[in-house]
Formats: C-alpha cells, structure tokens, sequence
C-alpha cells in the first residue's frame, strides 16, 4: 500500500485501485467535499507525475480518455483546487509523493494499460439521487429524469413555463460551463428538438444561467456529470451506424442488430445497483445478441465482464 496524506485529502493505491479522499480543511473546495471519495481503477489512468516546486510539490494523475464521465462533462474546466486528480504536496513530504507517482507507474508497466481511449466509463460518477440549488434554480436528477424547478430571480419566459421535466433518454448531451465570478456559466441539457437552439442560457428553458455563488454554482457539475454517466459513451457517437433514407440503417434487419452491437460493445458500464434482477436482465440480453450472431465470442466475453464490473 501506496499513501500520501495531505491537507487537501489522501491518496492511497493497493496495487489495483487509486482511493482519492478529499480533506476536511475548510481550504478544500466544497465541490471536492461533496463529490467525495474516487476510486479509480488502475486500467483508467494513463499516467501520473509530481512536480516538485519550491514550497509545494504537485502530484498530477492523468485519465484515459472517456473513462470518467466527470471529466467528461466538465471538459477540463473545473478550477484546479476542484479538481479532485491534483493534489497539493508539502515539500516536506516530496519523498511519499515520487513514491507514490513510481509505484502507480510501476503497476501501469507491469499489467500493460493501453493509453489509447476507452469504450465504455469505467468510474460510475455521482451517486442519484443528486440535487443543486444554483443561482437559477434547483436542478435534480433521479437516474431516470432530469428536473428543473426555476428561481424568483430566472427570467419570466423560464417561470412561465413551469418547472422542465426531462427524461434523460430525451437528452442527448450536456454541456457544462462553471461561473467563474468574471464571466457567467451554465449547465444546458440538449435534447434532439433543441440540438440546434440559440437560445442564450438566461432564456433557455433547457439551461441553467449561472450567475450567482461560484462555489454553489459549481456544485452544478454534480448533476452534469451524474446524466452524462447515463449517456452514451462519446465512442458510440464517434462512430455513428450510417442511416438509409428510413433512418434505418443498410437494411431495416441489419441496422438493427448493427445498433445493437453497438449499443452493448460502447454503451456506458450500468452504475453500481442492488437490484439483482437488473444484472440478470442484462446478462440475458447479452446472452441473446451473442446467440444471434450480433456479438462474436471475444466481444461477449469482454462486454459480459465490463456489465459484471459495473454492478
């Protein structure tokens, strides 16, 4: 066991797993706080270093890209005391650091981590259900839905609306800006009817218009990063089955199964649940796409252990 403690939290690795921990020093970002403790799988890091300066060093944790949904949503912009794989090291213990940073290192040459990106998120991201109060309203997301219920001080076309129900099979994005005390932020939920709105954020009934509170506006990426968790996977929308003029694909059948194959070899892992009968329906339906030929053997197998993995 690998572990370095600091005022801004705690790292420790097993040889298998990064625990991030964040401190308890009112200097540590109410985001980190509340998003709590990561723990990240050695097969999702890419690579690690500490830098040393004068009065505090810095270890630095790099990600494969598309195995966090919370770099995913937040897009490298989350302020570096908020973000969680950065870590402030007194010079005093630089030693515990560079140890750390080799032996994660090590781990990564020995069980030959590919660096190239992910298919699938291999963190869960926030537990749901997540709710925000932010400068424009409350945002909630209960895994299934997305609820917006707006503030006095939104914009009276937003409160004429009512309060904005969304499934989050209906979203097909989010994007994410944080309020940075200069410049104003938001959080925007983009469905397929309001993909190519241009609406700003203060009037858009899908968005949030962050204005107020950095450090509580900021908390906004909690439920950003807890539905793009359900979305999915950025691979699968790289490389998007091509439609015929139905909107099927080459052949009503074999666009089917094509998006079939695709939907269970680049979906997102399922987050962690108890409900066994969830697991076994998945399986089952795996089971059923190998059996048809949709999936090979090698692409069971590997799908079949991720889905394991994610419950």
């Amino acid at each position: 066991m690998a572990e370095i403690i600091q005022r801004d939290g705690t790292w420790a690795f097993d040889g298998t797993t990064v625990r991030i921990t964040p401190g308890l020093h009112r200097s540590v970002p109410l985001f980190r706080q509340t998003y709590g403790e990561i723990a990240v799988p050695l097969e999702a890091v890419a690579g690690i270093v500490y830098e040393p300066e004068r009065k505090r060093g810095r270890l630095r944790m790099r990600l494969r890209e598309g195995a966090d949904p919370l770099l995913q949503a937040t897009g490298g912009r989350l302020p570096d005391a908020a973000d969680p794989y950065r870590l402030t090291v007194d010079v005093d213990r630089s030693g515990v650091a560079e140890y750390l940073a080799e032996e994660i290192r090590h781990a990564l040459l020995l069980d030959q981590i590919p660096g190239e990106p992910t298919a699938a998120y291999l963190l869960p991201g926030p537990p749901v259900p997540v709710s925000v109060r932010s400068s424009d309203g409350i945002v909630s997301f209960d895994g299934v839905q997305v609820r917006v219920d707006w503030a006095q001080t939104s914009d009276r076309v937003k409160r004429a609306t009512g309060p904005r129900v969304l499934d989050v099979g209906d979203v097909v994005q989010v994007e994410w800006l944080p309020n940075s005390g200069f410049e104003d932020g938001f959080l925007r939920f983009v469905t397929r009817e309001t993909v190519h709105s241009k609406l700003p954020a203060e009037k858009d009934p899908y968005a949030l218009d962050l204005w107020g509170n950095v450090s509580r506006d900021l908390l906004t990426a909690l439920v950003a990063t807890a539905v793009t968790a359900r979305l999915p996977h950025p691979s699968a929308r790289a490389h998007p089955e091509p439609a015929d003029e139905a909107g099927e694909g080459p052949g009503h059948a074999h666009g089917r199964r094509g998006a079939d194959r695709g939907r269970w070899l680049t979906a997102s892992v399922p987050p962690p649940a108890d409900h066994h009968d969830v697991l076994l329906r998945r399986l089952r339906e795996l089971g059923e796409l190998h059996r048809d030929g949709v999936l090979t053997d090698e692409e069971f197998a590997r799908t079949k252990a991720l889905v394991l993995r994610g419950f």
